[in-house]
């Protein structure tokens, strides 16, 4: 090995050891102290504003310690940032209150008469690698120059900055209230960056253009409430929301809960878009098992909007929406029911019940469970001139007045629905997503199935759906129920049969195999020449009605040729 660069190495492994090594040291805030003497060490010369104390730190991990007070003093602006901060953060310091936020808040300036301009003051600014502990941020704003994704236009109340080498700035138990910003009123991140936010309350945030509480940034059981924007995402723009509760916000545009967010497991409800705005609960972004209720839509939808973007809503509840449910999304294995101004309008829904929605709205919406709408394996009335596998049948909840819509235990949308649509391994309860082999139709998934069955399937012939049919032999064809099922047959008619023609046809190009069929049904044809070894010859195969045939160019000579047929 080279012996300089041994060194090198050996050199720069005995700096980081040395490092460290190095005590990590806590500096004392308190707004009361009589004796501020530097490097505030000990409550007996504890600083009286944050930023003094902050900046006697030398090392990455000391702690900030503060205890109660209204810390309104002190501040300092940051590289590339024409705004002033109350408190700027030192790479990988924390800052940690003693007593949590309702005795302990960080006030920002806001210059009276205005949201933003210049001479306000952020609350805090966070590098990588800090925390944020347990404070009350508040009054905050920015210089507002008017360029949107700007540092000095973002994060009224908290921004937290990119950093390459070290996680991004964390903010936990923290309030986040009363802030203003061109983007991200409450909070704001750089663009493409994500700070990440723990069990914080924003709320009453206000931005001119986007994110009214957070913009660009991780939410984990957080609630946002009461925020606003003027343009899009009342509550959060351009974030990932996990466990969080996403309350009474409102936006003038798009998104009165949140704009082009990716949400999980959240409770979306009465947001609002004012005026002629569009979305009220979402407006694009993925939503996955998450609640939509009561949002509504100034202009038209209410529940969720895709618009310009796509919005995704996969293991949903969409209930009590003005002005629609969901508009223009793909909505998988979710409930759409007691919306007014439609269930759904446009877009495709798969394994979905849209179930006693209520025209209301715009006139122009009409209908009541669905407008325009593709519809697959859904739930609903009327029943869908296009589209595969839907039912008409009441799905049965458990007390729809009350709110409770998880199925019955005889229900038809139980095991009723296509498992190719199935996007997330657990239901709306985060129970597992398939029980019994088969998708329900719906947010819920039944847990304790007594049959493999589609329910409703079986109901139509008169089947019981308690397990005890499953495997018989209705009418003596040779096929279980549960084959026949499968097939698409008739379990009480011994001529409705998945059965192969004899013999095959020749012609020119091979022999053409035909065998009895459903339309809707998709097939697969193996072949053999060896038995009992057969190999794929074609899968995909779409049923017709009556017959299907295919032509199996490679059987050109004189064989044997074998064949079977089964459903996929």
């Amino acid at each position: 090995m080279n012996m300089k660069r041994y060194f090198i190495m050996l050199s720069a492994a005995c700096w980081l050891l040395f490092i460290c090594n190095m005590s990590a040291t806590t500096f004392f805030v308190d707004a009361n102290s009589t004796n501020p003497v530097p490097p505030y060490t000990s409550w007996s010369t504890a600083a009286t504003n944050i930023q003094d104390a902050v900046d006697a730190s030398t090392l990455y991990g000391d702690l900030v310690l503060v205890t109660n007070g209204i810390y309104q003093a002190g501040g300092k602006i940051a590289p590339n940032d024409l705004t002033t901060n109350r408190v700027l953060l030192a790479p990988g310091m924390k800052v940690q209150s003693v007593n949590g936020p309702a005795v302990t808040v960080i006030q920002g300036y806001q210059v009276p008469g205005t949201t933003n301009g210049p001479g306000s003051m952020r609350c805090a600014y966070l590098p990588g690698g800090t925390t944020l502990t347990g404070f009350t941020l508040t009054g905050g704003a920015t210089q507002s120059y008017g360029y949107q994704n700007n540092i000095s236009d973002t994060g009224g109340g908290i921004y937290i900055a990119y950093a390459t080498l070290s996680p991004q700035g964390t903010v936990s138990n923290c309030v986040i209230t009363g802030n203003t910003a061109n983007d991200g009123g409450g909070v704001g991140s750089a663009l493409y960056v994500s700070g990440l936010l723990v069990d914080c309350i924003i709320s009453n945030n206000f931005s001119v253009a986007n994110g009214g509480g957070a913009w660009l940034v991780t939410l984990t059981n957080c609630v946002v409430t009461g925020n606003a924007s003027a343009s899009t995402g009342g509550g959060a723009y351009g974030s990932t929301l996990n466990n969080c509760i996403v309350s009474n916000n409102s936006a003038i545009l798009f998104g009165g809960g949140v704009g082009q967010c990716r949400v999980s497991h959240s409770i979306i409800i009465s947001n609002l878009v004012s005026g002629g705005g569009l979305g009220g609960g979402a407006y694009g972004g993925t939503l996955n098992n998450c609640t939509l209720a009561g949002n509504a839509g100034g202009g038209a939808y209410g529940g969720a909007y895709a618009g310009s973007f796509l919005c995704t809503l996969n293991d949903c509840l969409l209930t009590g929406n003005l002005s629609g449910g969901a508009n223009l999304c793909v909505v998988n294995n979710s409930t759409l029911a007691g919306n007014a101004g439609a269930g759904a309008n446009g877009g495709v829904l798969n394994n979905c019940i849209i179930y006693d929605n209520s025209p209301g709205g715009q006139t122009y919406q009409g209908g009541s469970n669905y407008v325009g709408s593709t519809l697959n394996y859904c739930c609903t009335v009327p029943g869908p001139t296009a589209g595969l596998g839907n039912i008409t049948s009441a799905p049965l909840f458990v007390n729809q007045a009350g709110g409770d819509y998880h199925l019955q235990s005889n229900s038809p949308c139980i095991n009723a629905g296509k498992n190719s649509y199935v996007t997330n391994t657990t239901d709306l309860d985060g129970n597992p997503r398939i029980i019994g082999g088969t998708v329900d139709i719906g947010a819920y998934e039944y847990q304790t199935p007594s049959s493999i069955l589609s329910y409703v399937w079986a109901q139509q012939y008169g089947l019981p759906t308690d397990g005890t049919a499953d495997y018989t032999d209705s009418d003596g064809d040779g096929m279980s129920n549960y084959a026949e099922w499968k097939a698409g047959t008739n379990p009480t008619n011994a001529a409705s049969v998945l059965a192969l023609q004899s013999p095959a046809t020749t012609n020119t190009t091979g022999l053409t195999v035909t065998w009895q069929s459903v339309s809707g049904v998709t097939y697969y044809l193996q072949g053999s020449t060896n038995l009992p070894a057969f190999t794929s010859i074609q899968s995909n195969i779409l049923g017709q009605a009556g017959t299907t045939s295919y032509t199996d160019t490679t059987a050109t000579n004189g064989g044997p040729y074998f064949y079977r047929v089964g459903v996929q």
